[in-house]
């Protein structure tokens, strides 16, 4: 597979996939007709002209799958796709609602690009199990698509020393998941991707993740690190410690 999973679309002070156009525009094929997938927000026109605004100046040409009443049909005639940002739940909802969940795991094992921002790269792990967002809506299922054997968090966030917050931090959210399931899940950082082609998976942008495992203390792993071991692993889901 060929993958580029972002943790965010929007850095702080940049605009829209500015931090990581480069790399955006290096993935997507030269002149690409890009499937955008825009269900995780309420307002797909506007955001599927935000994506197309970003991209134009590479000569992308973008379109919604929800423009012209067939998303898969959308779907099939694109050159690589890319899953936004927005609620996760929401956005799985409508994967189920409009077939293009399955339509994406065809496409997607069979060799088009995708990329996913925050919600769309939690898509591409097996479960919503490590999201952060409200479930504003309830999905049929916490199934995503699988397109990476274990979970990701996008937007990780480092717990604050000098916070009077009481609430939980994220490291204790994804110590409990492992408390009840044994999959590595991958805290991406804003800034940083994952890249995936065929068996290789590399780290990239401007921070460093984290990787928690059950049973081990998290482990920082640097940009540049290569995590293709994780591509091997095996999900197991409701197996408490």
């Amino acid at each position: 597979m060929n993958l580029l999973l972002l943790s965010n679309s929007t850095q702080y002070g940049r605009g829209y996939l500015e931090h990581a156009l480069g790399t955006v525009t290096g993935f997507l094929p030269a002149g690409a007709r890009l499937a955008f997938v825009p269900y995780a927000l309420a307002d797909h026109d506007a955001y599927t002209a935000k994506v197309r605004g970003a991209l134009a100046g590479a000569g992308i040409d973008v379109r919604g799958v929800h423009e012209g009443g067939d998303p898969v049909a959308g779907l099939g005639r694109a050159d690589a796709v890319f899953v936004g940002g927005g609620n996760s739940f929401r956005l799985l909802s409508a994967l189920h609602r409009t077939g293009l969940r399955e339509a994406l795991i065809e496409a997607v094992t069979g060799g088009l690009p995708y990329m996913g921002a925050s919600a769309g790269t939690n898509m591409a792990a097996p479960s919503l199990r490590t999201t952060n967002d409200m479930p504003i809506v309830e999905p049929p299922s916490f199934e995503a698509l699988g397109l990476v054997p274990f979970q990701i968090n996008p937007h990780y966030l480092d717990p604050d020393p000098a916070s009077t917050h009481k609430g939980e931090t994220r490291e204790e959210r994804l110590t409990e998941f492992l408390e009840e399931n044994d999959v590595p899940v991958l805290g991406l950082r804003e800034g940083s991707w994952l890249r995936v082609e065929g068996d290789r998976a590399v780290l990239g942008g401007e921070r460093d993740a984290r990787l928690f495992r059950r049973g081990t203390a998290p482990r920082e792993l640097a940009t540049g690190s290569d995590v293709s071991d994780l591509l091997r692993v095996r999900a197991a889901f409701d197996t408490p410690a």
